[in-house]
């Protein structure tokens, strides 16, 4: 198969249509082996792969290792576990000895830095995906460290990284942890390859080309992968290459391809419906300049013209040269042109390659990143999860009771296991998110016969199950077989977003698949309740008031999180998030339908402080939204700017990069940047405006900002003048999940865990917000200090 065959976004070749490996005789594991006892046992001599990972080994569909690893198995190769090893030396990657195919390395289902780490960069003093929460069982940048133990314990096996860690740093990225940019992570753990994305596709394609021992380097047609090459190589022959290492047009030159291009920014230029706009006669995308900048433009070869207009490419055979590592990492105006480039090069079906060079001289490599993968069917869906998990922790973790619900509890799998994955991926495109970038926009939805098999598992197989699916949901809970009405329009549009500013008219906004799968799970017998815990999409759920009466009614359990993540238009622009007004139609809606179903339930809304674009004057106003409302956030979430998200981009070059990039002056839009620890305390202390904590910070910069109105002992001012006495600092009431206050945050990964949370006290709410009604027959205890009859 050629390299450009390969990468055209024809349909693929079905996962259950690959000829079985040899080793398929075996049939499936019980739990796929962590020993070689296990292995014995299950007459194994040898692992054909053996994936390395930084989450404990929990068999279950949510988490990576079991799916990458039961999806092999079920092509007939040998899969072995080695799950949070001791990194110190590399005996612990020798466990299962020498892998016939590959290592596969990730570092979990989480970045380890964003594991290890809050928003401020305090430890975290536990982690989730171990058991009993300890914090410490893996290394900072997991993916890194790994590598090399596996190098170190057998240097001639191919080691190929993945997972959430290895596909958010592809390429050259902004580690905020550091505060600078950082190469490719594909450089720095010198892997022979990466694969970015859900990698079923690639991982089944390339495990059964090693097994017909053709050589990693040889494979460089595979979609969702990334690889290290020279500039140079003769197969690169034919190749068009795009260059895109500047961002300003030096003088009058003909129209060339542009890599800003939008599908509303050419049809508009050419006249022409954004189903047609997009698409050439030879099926390739017809592109013209859009506002901001024009790149230069080198190819291989000559390009034909079309017409007089434009130039096309072929899209398989056309490579994008992103600006050099060398450069963005001193440039932020050319890593936020980077930046955005590649996310406009994210549809699977007309996405093109990218490439970055790394080095200089004999060191000199380019990091060349294949388009994305394409979507799995429906079909594959099913087979990916219908797979033989046993949906629990690995009997490893069990204690002598063989439970996993004592000290050996595995708080990630707590939460998912009573719940079930519908679909993947989201269009929703929030810069501040990464899943699109990771998932994808396009969404991959199972069958409904395949999730109800799987909540009938759960009833039957699951140890403690008493009749509550804690979730039936995703990314969003309610994107399910939601997507483009056109497949034309779908494979040619470059939006970011299918949602903002607006809802696009190609959108099919049917939820009529998901009312009725829920009608059907919650009338299955022995289940009583199926509860909606992700999160909901609300500008999506307005567009069907059925859907709404659907879940207010049956699968709401009093409260429902929601995120409008601000109220303000100048953050939401930068979120891509909708309007305010369309949270206020959302819960009208559900405030009419849960009093028509007899029931008080609240909403719970999420916020964002300290996001880019977002001034004081915003976050004051939202303050001043939450207090009119009566809400009281506990948790408060600080934007966290985590590698290759678009609002990260704009955190590090202060530019928009959902805009043209520019140097020429008053071109690129430029964005407040909330820096500084001072002032990222504030953010915050604005949605917590009523711990008494923050009081003396709030009244500091209310009277700089000339508000000193909202200071005062009335219902309509928004703190108080009076100060009662406070320890400093705050402590989430819910979890305990980051350096307690009083305690040093530097130190070993290893700090102790803070006490256990004393029982609620009367009148304190253990939900989101402390502001809703108590519970009954509780009162609420006056805050120390503060004076009579106030």
């Amino acid at each position: 198969m050629s390299h450009a065959a390969a990468l055209s976004p024809e349909r693929p070749k079905p996962l259950s249509r690959y000829r079985p490996f040899w080793a398929k005789r075996f049939g499936p594991a019980p739990f796929l082996p962590m020993s070689r006892q296990e292995m014995d046992q299950l007459g194994w001599d040898s692992c054909d792969v053996i994936i390395v990972t930084g989450d404990a080994y929990v068999d279950h569909p949510s988490f990576g290792m079991a799916v990458i690893g039961r999806t092999l198995e079920a092509q007939g190769f040998r899969v072995g576990i080695i799950a949070q090893p001791d990194w110190s030396s590399a005996e612990a990657f020798k466990a299962l000895g020498k892998p016939n195919l590959f290592f596969g390395v990730a570092a979990g289902n989480m970045d380890s830095m964003i594991n290890h780490y809050t928003a401020d960069r305090k430890i975290r003093s536990d982690d989730a995906y171990t058991p009993g929460g300890v914090a410490g069982k893996r290394p900072d940048r997991a993916t890194l460290v790994y590598t090399q133990r596996c190098r170190e314990a057998f240097k001639d096996v191919p080691v190929i990284i993945g997972g959430i860690e290895a596909s958010l740093r592809r390429i050259a990225h902004y580690d905020h942890w550091q505060e600078k940019v950082r190469r490719s992570i594909l450089v720095d753990a010198k892997a022979d390859m990466l694969l970015y994305g859900n990698a079923e596709r690639a991982i089944v394609e390339i495990a059964h080309r090693l097994a017909q021992r053709k050589p990693l380097e040889s494979i460089t047609d595979v979609r969702g992968t990334a690889f290290l090459r020279k500039p140079d190589e003769a197969s690169l022959h034919g190749w068009y290459e795009i260059d895109s290492t500047e961002v300003d047009q030096p003088g009058k030159i003909d129209r060339l391809l542009n890599p800003y291009l939008t599908l509303e920014e050419q049809a508009g230029e050419a006249g022409a419906s954004c189903a047609r706009s997009e698409a050439a006669p030879d099926g390739t995308a017809t592109p013209s300049p859009a506002d901001g900048a024009q790149p230069i433009r080198i190819v291989r070869q000559p390009l034909a013209k079309t017409d007089g207009r434009a130039v096309t490419t072929p899209r398989a055979q056309t490579v994008i040269r992103l600006p050099a590592y060398e450069q963005v990492k001193s440039d932020p105006v050319l890593y936020a042109h980077a930046s955005r480039v590649l996310h406009l090069e994210t549809n699977p079906g007309n996405a093109r390659a990218l490439v970055q060079r790394h080095g200089e001289g004999p060191a000199l490599r380019d990091v060349w990143i294949n388009p994305p993968p394409l979507p799995l069917s429906t079909a594959e869906m099913d087979l990916v999860f219908d797979l033989p998990y046993a949906r629990a922790p690995h009997p490893r973790y069990a204690d002598a009771q063989g439970s996993h619900d004592g000290a050996t509890k595995i708080p990630a799998w707590e939460m998912i296991r009573f719940s079930v994955n519908i679909m993947r991926g989201c269009f929703g495109g929030c810069t501040f998110c990464s899943i699109t970038e990771h998932e994808g926009r396009i969404i991959q939805s199972r069958s409904e016969d395949s999730v109800i098999h799987e909540i009938e598992a759960i009833r039957d197989k699951v140890k403690g199950f008493t009749g509550v699916i804690s979730d039936l949901g995703g990314p969003t809970a309610n994107m399910y077989r939601l997507g483009c009405r056109s497949p034309e329009i779908e494979a040619a549009c470059r939006k970011p977003s299918c949602v903002y500013p607006g809802i696009c008219p190609n959108l099919k906004t049917d939820h009529g698949p998901l009312i009725q799968m829920y009608r059907r799970a919650r009338a299955l017998k022995g289940v009583k309740k199926i509860l909606i815990g992700s999160g909901l999409r609300y500008d999506l759920a307005v567009e069907s008031p059925e859907y709404i009466k659907e879940l207010v009614t049956h699968h709401v359990g009093g409260y429902l999180k929601i995120a409008p993540e601000h109220t303000e238009g100048g953050p939401l622009s930068k979120m891509m998030k909708p309007g305010i007004g369309t949270y206020d139609r959302f819960k009208a809606l559900f405030d009419q339908f849960s009093a028509e179903a007899g029931k008080q339930q609240y909403l719970i809304p999420y916020f964002i402080a300290a996001h880019p674009g977002t001034s004081d004057e915003d976050m004051m106003n939202l303050a001043i939204w939450l207090k009119r409302n009566g809400f009281r956030a506990d948790q408060v979430q600080t934007f966290y700017p985590s590698p290759m998200a678009t609002a990260t981009a704009m955190f590090h070059s202060g530019l928009n990069t959902l805009k043209g990039i520019s140097r020429q002056a008053g071109k690129s839009e430029k964005v407040d940047i909330v820096r500084g620890e001072r002032r990222r305390r504030l953010h915050k202390a604005f949605l917590r405006y009523h711990d008494p904590n923050n009081w003396p910070l709030l009244r500091e910069a209310l009277k700089e900002m000339g508000r000193a109105d909202l200071i005062g002992n009335g219902k309509h001012h928004l703190i108080p003048l009076w100060q009662p006495q406070t320890d400093g600092g705050y402590q989430s009431a819910r979890r305990s999940n980051s350096t307690p206050v009083g305690k040093a945050s530097a130190g070993a990964q290893t700090a102790s865990r803070p006490a256990a949370p004393k029982a609620a006290a009367p009148g304190r709410l253990l939900t989101q917000h402390t502001g809703l009604p108590p519970r009954a027959g509780t009162r609420a205890k006056p805050v120390k200090g503060k004076p009579p009859g106030r």
